[in-house]
């Protein structure tokens, strides 16, 4: 069931309403221009190799991998919410995993993060997620401040852990190209 809300965030907008909606196949081209705009924030510009087809296949396909909220100020596009599901093995519950908050420069300050950020929360309520989870940049002081005060927990003692490229290749026993050579070369 899609909705709409509709959110009055300050009162120094009082003519500016910040409407936050679930994203359309429509909204394909926006969503990846917000994700290569949050890629230049992270200070990683040329990392992004995410396209349209795969954003339209792999959110609006038959089978979607995430959601996706759009918020917008006065009918801009202004910034998004990109999240899915994960599962609480300890709490037998599932849970939801914000994969990326963004909101454009011209509009931070509004309160939009703060709305899409609570629009992301409400949803794990209604969904009955007891956790909502999401990563940070240790260098991104603005974010960690904003997110302390939202009441977020920062888990220090955990460690993210990612395998890309050839080295999942190799986990999951996928030839290598290349790589098969080099070590039978160096087992001779």
């Amino acid at each position: 069931m899609a909705c709409s809300f509709v959110a009055y965030i300050t009162p120094y907008n009082d003519d500016m309403a910040t409407t936050i909606r679930p994203a359309s196949p429509a909204d394909v081209p926006q969503i990846l221009d917000f994700i290569r705009a949050l890629a230049t924030y992270e200070r990683e510009p040329d990392a992004v190799t995410a396209t349209e087809a795969d954003l339209l296949l792999h959110g609006f396909g038959d089978n979607p991998f995430f959601s996706c909220l759009i918020a917008e100020e006065d009918g801009a596009p202004a910034g998004f919410a990109l999240y899915f599901f994960s599962y609480s093995t300890w709490l037998g519950r599932p849970g939801l995993y914000l994969e990326d908050l963004f909101v454009y420069p011209d509009f931070r300050g509004l309160g939009i993060g703060k709305a899409l950020l609570q629009r992301v929360a409400a949803i794990a309520e209604e969904k009955g997620c007891p956790r909502l989870q999401w990563e940070v940049l240790d260098w991104n002081t603005p974010a960690i401040d904003f997110y302390r005060a939202m009441g977020a927990e920062f888990l220090d003692t955990w460690r993210n852990v990612r395998v890309t490229g050839e080295a999942l290749k190799r986990l999951a026993g996928v030839p290598v190209p290349g790589v098969a050579d080099k070590e039978s070369e160096t087992k001779q």
